[in-house]
């Protein structure tokens, strides 16, 4: 049986004021201010990346495969002339086919996924979002990291040095933003932050991801952005590298926001092999017929790489300050809720 959370019931568990229609949402002077931040935001991430070499391209919409590592949300059919295809629920297939023609590349690229019902109260999740999509040829992961991070200091910078009248409009503690130019972010690993876990009593599996409540629990904490890093094998998609000198962990990341905003971006260093591809994909339930053209380019040879995904709209949030994602964006979809 289909089931939809009427906006009443969203209202009433999150405790927002989700709009009731586009307008009351558009003409809202907060709305304005943080779409005008987000508007910079992106401005400043295209000229950070161009800088440096980043050759932007438009990702596709839709294709015969997707992202499949989405944590219990649903994928989008699409008829496409008789043929099932799938609406985007992350492109980092296509990023890595991109590399063939360039070294360095970023998307920003639209996404849809049918995330679980009890989602729409995270206050983190959307069913239909942005990502800033950065993939480098012949990387590690540490170079990825490195580049996540440099990026995400930058686009602070240039909101709290250009956007003040925003910021003071919506808020924002500037001073709180301000400190994340004080050193370098940190760094711990996912045994490291599960152990702390359960040690404030959250029932977190160790073989895992880390879990809603849990990432909130460990961004409530601290006032810094930082890294997760070294995820157990199982626990993400096939195209997350295993580190050869630890078998059984995955070469990956995390980026968490501090003072309680939770994940702004996942990457790793990528699988591109085709034998282990393919062996990966069955041991994480993938049928490696429905990849097809991706093996393809992976028999013939794909480049090794990293790289990694920021959501635009989780990004906003932290940036502004607002309580919910879904204020981020000028027509927010949330789970379950029917709206424009």
């Amino acid at each position: 049986m289909t089931m939809t959370v009427t906006i009443a019931e969203a209202v009433d568990e999150a405790l927002l004021p989700f709009p009731s229609s586009p307008d009351a949402h558009l003409t809202d002077p907060l709305t304005r201010a943080t779409l005008r931040v987000q508007s910079h935001m992106l401005t400043a991430t295209r000229a950070f990346l161009t800088a440096r070499g980043f050759q932007e391209l438009l990702p596709p919409i839709i294709g015969p495969v997707t992202d499949p590592g989405i944590r219990g949300s649903k994928q989008v059919d699409v008829d496409f002339y008789g043929h099932k295809y799938k609406m985007m629920t992350s492109a980092i297939l296509y990023k890595q086919a991109s590399l063939l023609a360039f070294d360095k590349i970023f998307y920003i690229a639209p996404n849809v996924r049918l995330e679980p019902l009890e989602t729409a109260v995270t206050h983190r999740h959307l069913a239909e979002f942005h990502q800033i999509d950065v993939e480098i040829r012949d990387a590690r992961r540490e170079d990825a990291m490195d580049l996540a991070e440099q990026l995400v200091t930058h686009v602070v910078a240039e909101v709290v040095s250009r956007m003040p009248a925003e910021l003071d409009l919506l808020g924002r503690d500037t001073a709180a933003l301000r400190g994340i130019f004080a050193s370098a972010f940190g760094r711990v690993g996912h045994q490291e932050a599960t152990t702390e876990l359960i040690g404030l009593g959250h029932p977190q599996d160790p073989a895992a991801e880390i879990d809603w409540q849990g990432e909130e629990i460990v961004s409530a904490r601290a006032d810094r952005p930082f890294f997760i890093t070294d995820y157990p094998k199982g626990s993400r998609g096939f195209y997350d590298k295993e580190n050869p000198e630890q078998p059984g962990v995955l070469r990956n990341f995390d980026l968490i926001a501090p003072e309680g905003y939770g994940e702004l971006a996942s990457g790793s260093e990528r699988e591109h092999d085709y034998a282990t591809l393919v062996t990966r994909m069955r041991e994480t339930g993938e049928n490696p017929a429905k990849y097809g053209w991706y093996l393809d380019l992976a028999r013939r040879g794909i480049p090794a790489s990293s790289g990694f995904g920021i959501g635009l709209e989780r990004f906003t949030r932290y940036v502004t300050g607002r309580q919910a994602a879904w204020q981020a964006s000028a027509y927010p979809k949330l789970p379950g809720v029917v709206s424009a």
